[in-house]
């Protein structure tokens, strides 16, 4: 579905991305792990417009989406929820699910309803402010606004930052029922543990360099991985 091969990323003089090459399948949950500043929401943020890349390419779905601008990926089928969540305070838990779907043609009022199927608290707090949420609901509630415009791959940053660990477990659950209702899921994630418990496959960032890849399980069992990422003492 996605392929990225030798993709450069630069900050003025300073290199975040040294030609990184990744793919993810369709149907996969596949997680990019790394350190702070290994460059994993740079590879998000590129993914959906944001930061072209200098050097490389991006394929999507057959579609070389290199140069395409960040406000037609949704369009394309990409719907990226950025670290931080970043709702709209200011409108209410609908007006921002309203928001996801802006574009789209035809009525979404069955997303609307799927989405607190989905969310049942949503449902709850569909008159507030998205600003007098909590972080899991905010969590939540920025996933439910990518939803809305019906991706075929959702990409995910950092999804259990700052959340109480019952949270998290919930947070990761309905992504693996994301997935299991079809969409595709890319979800980078300092959760090293949680991460690949979820996903088939996983790629491990080290300053802007792909260091590992493997199946999940794979690198969860990893003695490397489980010394550096997961702060297990290794014999």
């Amino acid at each position: 579905m996605l392929k990225v091969e030798n993709a450069v990323v630069r900050y003025g003089a300073i290199t975040a991305l040294h030609g990184i090459s990744f793919e993810v399948n369709q149907g996969e949950i596949v997680t990019l792990l790394g350190a702070n500043g290994a460059g994993k929401s740079t590879t998000l943020r590129m993914l959906s417009g944001l930061h072209a890349p200098a050097e490389g390419s991006i394929t999507f779905e057959g579609r070389d989406i290199t140069k395409v601008k960040a406000h037609e990926f949704t369009s394309l089928g990409i719907s990226h929820v950025p670290e931080g969540r970043r709702i709209f305070a200011q409108m209410t838990v609908e007006e921002n699910l309203e928001m996801g779907a802006f574009g789209r043609k035809g009525d979404y009022r069955d997303d609307m309803d799927k989405m607190y199927g989905l969310f049942p608290i949503l449902k709850d707090r569909r008159k507030q402010l998205g600003g007098n949420l909590s972080g899991g609901e905010q969590q939540m509630l920025a996933i439910g606004r990518a939803l809305m415009a019906q991706p075929r791959l959702l990409l995910l940053d950092e999804p259990s930052m700052g959340l109480a660990p019952m949270i998290i477990d919930m947070i990761f659950r309905i992504i693996g029922e994301i997935r299991d209702e079809g969409t595709t899921v890319l979800v980078v994630e300092q959760n090293a543990a949680q991460a690949l418990r979820l996903a088939d496959r996983g790629y491990v960032l080290e300053n802007g360099h792909i260091a590992f890849t493997d199946q999940a399980s794979a690198l969860l069992h990893d003695p490397r991985i489980r010394a550096v990422y997961l702060g297990e003492s290794v014999d």
